[in-house]
């Protein structure tokens, strides 16, 4: 019956649930949040619901040489987006009040008396002490990581892009689906993300695949017998990964300049004709494939050195025992376990090489040019377009909408490749 009752008034407004379970301080504590949220922040919520819904209706005008400011519709939908965070934040604490009158109800139906306020803190103090550290961990995520998520999103269901829908100057109006139906309609936009998507996807399978084999394939050979100095080779072939990519890279581009370049130079030297290497598109895309070899594979040679010397030497020695020479040995024993320890990296890697943007820009900026696409050009993946859209051509909603397409792919894939782990599997059945 108390129950009942604390946890009706409690949904009647805040603390009115404590005052009827006798707990006065803490339920004036909570009626005075909610007085001061409906006396001071309801005005500002609602302007932020409007502001949030209509994106603005006032534009800006000049009279004489006046400017007469209108409505700034990303301003507008960032302070609806806070507020809307801050509205949920508040519904949450809603319903720790009305969940904490129903429990001190509860107790009271068994019998049991009411803390007084300081056995309420001293309870606070020993149990609930970890959720008040972690309570700006909360705070800080909601604007720092969820705030500009929600903002991304939400850009790709309006018409922010240049020219005719950039604020101050003009108005941002919500189009629903319109965006997502353009890409996929619209020729110039079709033929680009369809084009793009492509490259990328075999961008990043042939960035992890070759990385991982070449990896793979200097582990074996730093791991045979009869190798000397093998800390040494190690150190050798791990500075390419240690040395700061955005440096490398840089060199690279001069390595691989197709009229300067130190490359094309020897080339000439023995008598062979210059190769475009940055300048034709498949000659572009082989160049990243092997650059991209020259920074991956250190990782994967010493993950798999590590994993390599933890197998049991007794497996090797009993397949002697039973007869099967050294690649029998690779196939059966070294490749299973390598593969079993390394697949969900594997996978991590597949998507950071989707997003591979450092690399791509870098070495060729997303050239040669593409007189196909649209903002793009021959190298370019997804992620390196997206940059092009936003900063160059302020094409804010189409670069949003390939966003999110690039979270579902990725989520997707990643997802379906981890649960065909054997380590994902062996995981769940323990569980």
């Amino acid at each position: 019956m108390h129950a009942r009752r604390s946890m009706l008034l409690s949904i009647l407004f805040m603390g009115f649930g404590q005052f009827y379970n006798r707990q006065l301080v803490k339920g004036l504590l909570f009626v005075s949040m909610e007085i001061y949220l409906i006396a001071f922040w309801t005005l500002p919520f609602r302007n932020a619901m409007w502001g949030l819904y209509t994106l603005g209706e006032s534009v800006q005008t000049r009279v004489g040489f006046t400017i007469v400011p209108g409505d700034h519709s990303i301003f507008l939908m960032i302070e609806g987006i806070i507020f809307l965070i801050c509205g949920l934040l508040f519904l949450w604490m809603y319903y720790l009040n009305i969940r904490d009158a129903r429990r001190v109800g509860f107790a009271r139906d068994q019998g049991i008396a009411p803390n007084k306020f300081k056995k309420t803190l001293l309870v606070f103090s020993e149990k609930g002490f970890p959720y008040f550290l972690l309570m700006p961990s909360v705070v800080f995520t909601s604007f720092l990581t969820i705030l500009p998520l929600i903002f991304g999103i939400a850009i790709a269901f309006t018409n922010y892009s240049a020219p005719n829908h950039i604020p101050p100057a003009s108005l941002v109006d919500w189009v629903g689906f319109q965006t997502f139906i353009d890409l996929f309609n619209m020729k110039t936009w079709n033929r680009t993300f369809i084009g793009v998507f492509s490259w990328t996807f075999v961008w990043a399978i042939l960035a992890t695949v070759t990385t991982f084999f070449t990896g793979m394939f200097f582990a074996v050979l730093l791991n045979s017998k009869g190798i000397r100095f093998q800390k040494f080779w190690r150190s050798i072939y791990i500075l390419p990964w240690a040395i700061p990519s955005f440096v490398s890279i840089l060199i690279m581009r001069n390595l691989f300049n197709g009229e300067f370049g130190p490359i094309n130079q020897y080339l000439d030297f023995i008598g062979l004709a210059a190769v475009p290497w940055l300048s034709d598109p498949n000659w572009a895309k082989f160049t990243l494939v092997v650059v991209n070899i020259w920074f991956g594979f250190p990782f994967w040679m010493v993950l798999m050195s590590g994993v390599m010397t933890s197998i049991d030497r007794e497996l090797y020695d009993a397949s002697q025992v039973d007869g099967a020479n050294a690649r029998q040995q690779f196939r059966k024993i070294t490749l299973p376990i390598v593969m079993f320890s390394t697949a969900p990296l594997l996978i991590m890697q597949f998507a950071g090489n989707f997003n591979n943007f450092n690399l791509i820009y870098l070495l060729t900026q997303g050239g040669p040019v593409n007189v196909n696409y649209s903002y793009a050009g021959s190298t370019d993946i997804l992620i390196s377009w997206i940059y092009k859209l936003t900063l160059d051509q302020s094409q804010f909603a189409m670069a949003s909408v390939v966003s999110i397409l690039i979270f579902i792919a990725l989520a997707g894939i990643s997802i379906w490749n981890f649960r065909r782990t054997r380590a994902f599997k062996e995981e769940d059945t323990m569980l």
